[in-house]
């Protein structure tokens, strides 16, 4: 069977909190692990969408407007939907396995996370994986 829920391919989650929100996969686990024996992946997506930004608005307004929230979570293969898109941010070395084992780790690896997006929003570039889905 052809493996195509790679690294950076975007997702959308379909079961869940964060159910109809885009992620990325950052790691995945088509065998599984001890713990979970099925087929799951490592993601990182987005559960607060930037707002629409209007050129009469003033930098602070804009910048306010352009913010992000993160989330980082293990996914089960059923509960995602893999889309044709890709997303070239590096996260890899930002968010891992073992930054979901204390609350900490996760608050700080869903801060650097944040940042990355806002960073990926900022510059223009896969303005899809940026526009809430309208469902």
């Amino acid at each position: 069977m052809v493996k195509f829920l790679k690294p950076n391919k975007a997702v959308i989650v379909l079961q869940g909190r964060f159910a109809g929100r885009k992620a990325v996969i950052i790691k995945s686990f088509d065998e599984g692990t001890r713990e979970r024996p099925y087929g799951h992946c490592l993601v990182a997506g987005i559960s607060k969408y930037p707002k629409k930004v209007i050129r009469k608005d003033s930098a602070k307004k804009t910048a306010k407007k352009s913010r992000v929230k993160a989330f980082v979570k293990l996914v089960n293969y059923n509960h995602i939907m893999p889309t044709r898109y890709t997303l070239d941010v590096d996260l890899k070395d930002v968010v891992s396995l073992d930054a979901l084992q204390s609350r900490d780790k996760k608050v700080t690896a869903c801060k650097e996370t944040k940042a990355k997006l806002e960073e990926r929003f900022k510059t223009g570039k896969n303005r899809w994986f940026f526009t809430k889905l309208r469902f």
